[in-house]
């Protein structure tokens, strides 16, 4: 099927999703995952009404920007795991990084956006135990949180994770609702305001819905198999 058939699938589930847990479908950000695809179906899902992208490789994600450029209401955010050798360009090219998790990136993040006088807005990513993903462990979610707030170009707006794949999407329904658990937490803990969750991918994003999802991440889906 072609990325618009896929989008309106897309769409319709979305709508249904967010009618089952009694929330508005303005409430749900649809972030194309677009690693690996071509310019050209980034503008296919463009031209679907899709302004959302999330690359995972932030050179990848750079030459598709600059590819772009001139489309100005196209929101990037990084996805993928972040290495702090690589976080200036970061800073530089993606509004939003979702895999803010160890001081030491914080630290490089800080710092080059200072350098750049602009402040960074962020996601805090979650690891529930998988030792090959990405994440800080929800043990030390607070104490990274609170390292967080001592900088001034950071900005924390929520979490993200990326739970065990399981075939059944009602088997990831606890972890969704553990991240969303970790948020309140915080929000309550530190008196703020959190206002994403960035979670639920092509298999298992209207669970993530139901859970209270903000951001749902979808590649497969709407793009087809990777390339």
């Amino acid at each position: 099927m072609s990325v618009k058939e896929n989008c309106q699938k897309i769409e319709e589930r979305i709508l249904k999703a967010c009618q089952r847990s009694g929330r508005k479908r303005e409430e749900v950000v649809l972030l194309a995952a677009s690693k690996t695809q071509p310019v050209e179906k980034i503008l296919q899902a463009y031209y679907c009404g899709i302004r959302y992208f999330g690359e995972n490789r932030v050179q990848e994600g750079i030459e598709k920007i600059e590819a772009l450029k001139d489309y100005k209401d196209i929101h990037w955010h990084l996805i993928g795991g972040l290495q702090t050798n690589k976080v200036k360009y970061a800073v530089k090219y993606f509004e939003m990084i979702h895999s803010i998790d160890r001081e030491e990136l914080v630290d490089e993040i800080e710092k080059r956006a200072s350098k750049m006088n602009k402040i960074q807005e962020g996601l805090i990513e979650v690891n529930f135990g998988e030792e090959s993903k990405y994440g800080v462990k929800e043990e030390n979610l607070k104490k990274l949180f609170e390292y967080i707030l001592t900088k001034e170009h950071i900005k924390i707006l929520g979490l993200m994770a990326i739970p065990p794949y399981f075939e059944n999407p009602e088997d990831v329904r606890p972890f969704f609702r553990k991240l969303r658990q970790l948020k309140e937490d915080l929000e309550k803990d530190f008196n703020v305001k959190l206002p994403h969750l960035s979670m639920g991918m092509s298999h298992d994003f209207e669970v993530a819905i139901e859970e209270g999802a903000t951001i749902v991440r979808i590649g497969t889906a709407l793009f087809g198999e990777r390339i």
